[in-house]
């Protein structure tokens, strides 16, 4: 009989996560993705586990947890939710016990399953060892004749010893009769977090399931190990693998206070249960977990043992590892550790919520100190050094990495995703992105300042965004998705669907020049109605309700005339505009009417500035956010070339300069004449002022910024392209290091 655990979760990624999570703690899982496949799963069988993922699923949709709670009484339902939907799951009947928080946690995750688990089993757990000795007396191994002919016998034996010497004896040896591989060790890499950096090399974002860094032995100093073996096992390098003397000594504490006060496990007992053994409390366990100490005993060096149990200990904070939580907990390296900080780390792994600094400071100094202690009784440490350690404060504060250009990180572990899955989140690699921190931080103030001058208007609640990209690249150097990540994820720069109004226009005329048009020819800027393919009318209106008659392409751009590019539109045809659009890489829907010239279709912004790259130098620039992966052990998985294809002849590249500049230099963007130099670009304001716009390049950077507000309702009066986002792209380029 196996256990059925099943995760629900409409994301890939996160689900093979929960999945790694829960094998981790050997529990055995199996994945859903729609709600019509677990529909069908639970009609033929009901498991005993539901852990349901809600992030990403739609909210009219979460009445299947009700339904499942409704059919399936016996199963337990675990959902992983959003604190703010909470009350959704607990108002259907799910426990509040039962309902955890977002982001995935897998301490937290694998306690709750494995509390489930046992409470459902218990009496499956109690009788599966004799259970399977019935079952393995019937059955073969296929794959592996001598191996299943050997088991046999081995039971055989165990059958009979279990009638001789009695059923003690039997017992113990069919527990070792299956025992696994140690030598798999060798071949172990445990999930190890991976880290992502910026260009300059400056350290962004740590990502993982288990937050572990893997640290050779060589670099953990002697007092590291020494305050583990300390508090652990201190008979550690005298002992070959079960320290019979400390099982006594044990067992006459445990019978004298009449509970357990006092374990009896070797570091070597301890990893062997991490690695190994499933996490049930049973004699069979025990008897395995001794076994597999003596085979690790005989294979490896007591350093070797030493490394893999400090880089498998669970430390709290989600962080597994020694080097992890050097970082955690006091922000360094495990080589850089003193005496003090040593014996802390050492102190925790019994009991890490009992024994967090941060939440039970007195029972962690304690703790800590007894260490520290334990340390010089056992000639580990001199006198004036415990001294010195025991004065030592314990940290007040978690010194998790800081966690820079947020918007950016989330955008690249999207992409990465796409490519590496789960893997991301467990192999240790180290990513290093395109990302100028001296850009992003010149950006992140740009956009503070803007926050500022809004507030001294009188404007609240808006939203902004900006994104800079190296046109000789494509690589992006800046981002910022939103005024404030923690209150919201929602990226702006590379998710928000918006209208671009009259920063699109550009389009239009690049069809024109395509086809033969020339900056100096004219077009009429005169109140026209067109009938659209209903016959429906549509009358145009330029932004100040003026008409000047006849103009030239250049003129009409400069001042962001409406009328005259919807006739230019008209004349030039807006297939050729959207298919203009398409080669400079807008991917988004183009409505292929004349409202469209105008940018009444919806595009992002990092399409739209990679597009005006193409304004720059005649080349579509697919953009670039990483230019290197790093595997744990320092070898190259991916180095990227930047793709680049020219598209713009030189010609028709003088033209689109010619009518850009005239933007800057007698058009809507003339205060951006203040950076003086030269520069190109154009504005865009959609009615009734609900986005504001500025796509605009010089010859290294094209760098685009929008303002707007995430319910599409009125920045404020007034508030055009030129007002609200060009003073933003004018105070990042002022302030960009060239």
């Amino acid at each position: 009989m196996a256990v059925a655990v099943v995760v629900f979760s409409i994301d890939k990624t996160r689900g093979n996560l929960l999945l790694k999570i829960l094998e981790s703690g050997a529990l055995k899982a199996k994945l859903i993705k729609t709600v019509f496949d677990l529909e069908r799963m639970v009609s033929k069988h009901a498991p005993s586990i539901i852990v349901f993922d809600s992030k990403y699923h739609f909210s009219k949709n979460y009445t299947i947890v009700g339904s499942l709670r409704s059919k399936l009484p016996k199963s337990a339902i675990i959902v992983l939710c959003e604190p703010y939907t909470e009350h959704i799951f607990t108002d259907m009947g799910i426990r509040a016990d039962m309902c955890m928080a977002d982001p995935l946690d897998p301490e937290l995750i694998l306690a709750k399953v494995r509390e489930v688990y046992f409470i459902k089993n218990k009496l499956y757990l109690r009788f599966t060892t004799f259970l399977s000795i019935l079952y393995n007396l019937f059955s073969g191994d296929t794959k592996n004749p001598y191996l299943s002919f050997v088991k046999k016998v081995l039971l055989i034996f165990a059958l009979i010893a279990s009638l001789t010497i009695g059923g003690a004896g039997g017992f113990i040896l069919w527990s070792i009769s299956d025992l696994p591989k140690v030598k798999l060790l060798e071949e172990y890499t445990p999930l190890e977090s991976s880290r992502i950096f910026s260009t300059n090399g400056e350290f962004l974002a740590e990502v993982f399931v288990e937050r572990r860094r893997f640290v050779p032995s060589y670099k953990i100093p002697e007092h590291v190990k020494k305050a583990f073996i300390a508090v652990e096992d201190v008979r550690f390098y005298k002992h070959f693998g079960v320290d019979f003397q400390r099982v006594v000594k044990a067992f006459i504490e445990n019978m004298r206070a009449g509970t357990i006060v006092q374990g009896g496990s070797t570091i070597t007992q301890q990893l062997a249960k991490m690695l190994f053994l499933k996490p049930e409390k049973s004699l069979s366990r025990k008897i395995k977990e001794i076994a597999i100490a003596f085979q690790i005993e005989g294979r490896y060096t007591k350093d070797e043992i030493l490394s893999l149990y400090l880089n498998q200990a669970y430390f709290g904070s989600r962080t597994y590892g020694i080097e992890a939580a050097s970082s955690t907990y006091f922000g360094k390296k495990t080589e850089d550790l003193t005496v003090a900080e040593a014996a802390l780390l050492a102190a925790i792994p019994k009991a890490p919520s009992t024994y967090s600094p941060f939440k039970e400071p007195q029972r962690s100094l304690s703790r800590r100190n007894t260490v520290i202690r334990l340390m010089y009784e056992n000639g580990f440490i001199s006198e004036s050094k415990y001294k010195e350690a025991v004065a030592e404060p314990i940290p007040k504060h978690l010194e998790s990495p800081s966690y820079k250009a947020p918007y950016f990180v989330e955008y690249i572990k999207g992409v990465l995703e796409q490519k590496y899955g789960e893997s991301l989140y467990t192999s240790g690699l180290k990513i290093y992105t395109t990302l100028d921190m001296n850009m992003q931080k010149v950006a992140e103030k740009a956009v503070e300042n803007a926050m500022e001058a809004f507030a001294t208007r009188g404007i609240k609640g808006v939203q902004t965004a900006l994104l800079a990209v190296e046109i000789k690249t494509g690589e992006i150097k800046a981002m910022v998705g939103g005024t404030d990540f923690w209150e919201t994820q929602f990226n702006r720069a590379t998710q928000a669907m918006r209208q671009p109004g009259s920063s699109f226009k550009p389009f239009v005329y690049l069809a024109a020049f395509r086809n033969g048009y020339k900056p100096s020819d004219t077009v009429e800027d005169r109140e026209v109605t067109y009938f659209q393919k209903k016959g429906e009318p549509w009358t145009p209106h330029n932004y100040t309700r003026r008409y000047y008659g006849t103009v030239t392409l250049k003129s009409a751009i400069a001042r962001s005339l409406n009328v005259a590019t919807v006739s230019l539109a008209n004349k030039v045809g807006m297939e050729r505009v959207v298919e203009s659009a398409r080669l400079l890489g807008i991917k988004s829907v183009i409505r292929p009417r004349l409202p469209s010239a105008l940018g009444a279709s919806e595009v992002n912004l990092l399409e739209l500035v990679c597009a005006y790259c193409a304004f720059s130098d005649g080349n579509l620039h697919e953009p670039v956010s990483y230019t290197q992966i790093v595997n744990r052990y320092g070898l190259a998985v991916e180095n990227i070339t930047p793709v680049i294809k020219p598209v713009l002849d030189n010609t028709t590249l003088e033209k689109m300069h010619e009518v850009l500049s005239a933007v800057v230099t007698e058009g809507t963007a003339q205060s951006a004449k203040s950076l003086n130099r030269v520069v190109y670009g154009k504005t865009g304001t959609t009615d009734d002022y609900v986005d504001a716009w500025f796509i605009g390049f010089d010859d290294k950077y094209a760098v685009g910024v929008w303002v707007g507000r995430d319910d599409h309702t009125s920045i404020g009066e007034g508030e055009a392209g030129s007002k609200a986002a060009l003073p933003i792209w004018i105070d990042f380029m002022k302030n960009v290091v060239r």
